[in-house]
């Protein structure tokens, strides 16, 4: 068997590698990058759809009940912030 060959890299053979390193590593951050923005976008899709949700479905309650107006608009006010909440938390948590 062969021993290793245990010399010091040449500063040519270490600059390579080391940019390749950093090349690498620039890489992945892209990648990290663009991942976390497609769960920001999904995030945020999902409140919009859940926002239009609860504003179709308040508005078809009030129509039925015109008299818990003020409730109906007070429990969908909450909804609301509370989908909306999800979409800062996605932000917050992935950048």
């Amino acid at each position: 068997m062969r021993k290793k060959d245990l010399r010091l890299p040449t500063s040519k053979n270490f600059l390579a590698a080391r940019t390749y390193s950093t090349a690498v590593a620039a890489g992945k951050g892209r990648i990290n990058d663009m991942i976390g923005s497609i769960h920001v976008g999904l995030a945020a899709l999902g409140a919009a759809l859940a926002v239009g949700l609860i504003g179709m479905t308040a508005s078809g309650a009030v129509g039925r009940n015109p008299g818990a107006s003020t409730k109906i608009l007070v429990q969908s006010i909450l909804a609301i912030a509370f989908a909306e909440a999800i979409v800062f938390y996605a932000l917050f948590l992935v950048r």
